[in-house]
């Protein structure tokens, strides 16, 4: 790793190789952040805190009610189905500690999905909060499940604010579809039933699978990457070295406003600054763009993480905007690409630079992102992670010199163990120890990438390839719009035309003006021949803009 150049980039106090197996297991780590931070706050969610000992002491009889309740062995698969909740790191480590993998699913999955996702990975025991618990009563029948546990959005809040919670929450917001799951036990008589045994920590080693991560499945069917206990200690230790030159211990308030069963908060929110003894506020919906803004005005937050979209909501609430950014010491944003036109409003709101990472869920997820000591490059993904190599290759696997356009392609302890009983697929993505991204990117002089698009989602348009992730920046700078979506359809003169999907920010966004804007930056083949104006852009549940769901909506009312 010598001779490559993004090393001359790193921070002084960022070590280049970092040791990535400090820890047989997340389980030694939490053993260890117990340890060392005691009675600190690990998290809080609607005001309610947990402390490291709390979370200890419940986590084990979660684990003690797997082990000695439900009987299951080692490898056995735990499904968790909720938003960011104080159960949600009570089960998770609950699971982990008692040597068995976590399989995380989103909550706003349909029956079906969540069928897929359940037998695909054999899971055992499904965790889901009540509010989704009609949709799992749809296909009880079908899935291989052991035991239903149920959790209510106030189950950890205590007593009377709990119960108010789950009270107001059913009856008076309507928020709980009646089910019928026979047989289910629920959250708060799990803990009381793992609470008779004493806690006994099974041998856990790095190659023991961890988490099974499904991919959004944007093409084919959904697979779970495979994350070992191994690969999740390198990303963390990968992390937690790219951050140390800002971050003290026992210090730290991060804002986790993306779902931990999204890979991203699950490793950056909640592994990494679980090493750190941070104070980790649990955002459940932060949607609520006005209740968000007001939770944010509770805290002294140092780190904040997030989407495009999500930097972008707040920057349009005048509560957001008059916040105090005083203690703000890092921002990161991934899952998708950050815009220019975001990243240097959030700087001029905040003061402090928007750094974009870059990952997949088959990579644990970070692979590199932007330095955080001052360095940047707006609209790049940065340099790779310690103990990580990137490289731009061609369809033949041949490493293409810098500033060609290839298929980035990444290698490090953070690369899957494979898809979940699927060595096809997992060999169509691997070549040698290099997992191909489908991502179409460049590398510049300085060892910088940059992604031009999703090589799926390319546009051809006349023999020229457009990547939408290129004219999306352009439009977004462009006054009165608020998102943007681009995709590409048929076109008999051109292969294919650019077509834009608008959410206007006021009247003064047109068709005709988001056309010159983009005339201006952009060469005409890459302006958009169509813009439609929408209210609201199709999301996943983190914030991703799917031009899939575009497209498809798109067919429906336009045709192809």
């Amino acid at each position: 790793m010598n001779d490559f150049p993004w090393l001359k980039h790193y921070p002084n106090s960022v070590d280049k190789i970092v040791d990535c197996e400090a820890y047989e297991s997340v389980s030694e780590l939490f053993d260890e952040s117990v340890k060392k931070y005691g009675s600190a706050t690990a998290y809080e969610c609607m005001g309610k805190t947990l402390s490291f000992l709390e979370l200890n002491k419940l986590s084990a009889q979660f684990a003690n009610y797997l082990i000695h309740v439900l009987k299951l062995e080692e490898g056995s698969r735990i499904a968790i189905q909720m938003p960011n909740t104080l159960q949600y790191p009570v089960v998770m480590f609950g699971a982990l500690r008692a040597g068995m993998i976590v399989v995380n699913t989103n909550p706003l999955y349909t029956s079906s999905e969540m069928k897929h996702q359940f037998n695909d990975s054999g899971a055992d025991v499904i965790v889901i909060v009540a509010n989704f618990a009609y949709n799992l009563e749809k296909i009880r029948s079908e899935i291989h499940a052991k035991r239903i546990v149920i959790t209510e959005l106030g189950d950890m809040l205590g007593l009377i604010k709990g119960t108010i919670v789950n009270l107001v929450v059913k009856h008076v917001k309507k928020m709980v579809p009646s089910y019928n799951l026979p047989g289910s036990d629920t959250f708060k008589s799990a803990l009381e039933q793992g609470s008779e045994y004493e806690f006994r920590a099974p041998k856990i080693n790095l190659k023991d699978t961890a988490f099974l991560q499904y991919t959004g499945g944007t093409t084919g069917v959904s697979k779970g990457a495979e994350l070992t206990h191994g690969n999740i200690i390198a990303n963390m230790q990968q992390i937690s070295a790219w951050m140390k030159p800002k971050l003290k211990e026992r210090e730290e308030v991060v804002i986790t406003a993306l779902p931990l069963y999204h890979i991203f908060a699950l490793t950056v929110n909640c592994l990494a600054m679980l090493k750190i003894g941070a104070h980790n506020v649990l955002i459940t919906n932060p949607r609520d763009m006005p209740a968000f803004c007001k939770e944010l005005s509770k805290h002294k937050f140092s780190v904040f993480t997030g989407v495009n979209t999500l930097f972008n909501g707040l920057l349009n609430q005048e509560a957001f905007r008059n916040l105090d950014f005083s203690h703000l010491k890092i921002a990161v944003g991934g899952g998708m690409a950050v815009q220019k036109a975001t990243a240097e409003r959030w700087k001029k709101v905040t003061g402090t630079p928007l750094a974009e990472g870059y990952g997949l869920t088959e990579t644990s997820p970070v692979a590199s992102c932007n330095p955080i000591d001052g360095t940047e490059r707006n609209g790049t993904i940065g340099i790779p992670l310690p103990n990580t190599e990137m490289t731009v290759m061609d369809d033949e696997g041949k490493v293409l010199a810098i500033g060609e356009r290839g298929e980035i392609c990444i290698k490090g302890p953070q690369v899957m163990k494979g898809y979940w009983n699927r060595p096809k697929e997992t060999d169509e993505v691997m070549r040698g120890e290099w997992f191909k991204t489908g991502d179409i990117g460049v590398m510049d002089d300085d060892g910088f990438f940059q992604i031009v698009d999703r090589k799926k989602e390319m546009i051809l348009v006349s023999g020229f390839n457009v990547y939408p992730n290129e004219v999306e920046d352009v439009i977004a700078s462009c006054p009165g719009v608020l998102e943007v979506g681009v995709i590409g359809m048929p076109d008999p003169k051109s292969t294919e035309k650019v077509v834009a999907y608008v959410v206007p920010k006021d009247k003064s966004a047109t068709s005709d003006s988001v056309i010159s804007h983009c005339k201006e930056f952009l060469t005409n083949y890459k302006c958009p021949k169509e813009v439609y104006f929408i209210d609201e852009l199709p999301k996943s549940n983190v914030g991703k803009i799917l031009r899939r769901k575009i497209k498809e909506a798109h067919i429906e009312k336009v045709g192809e």
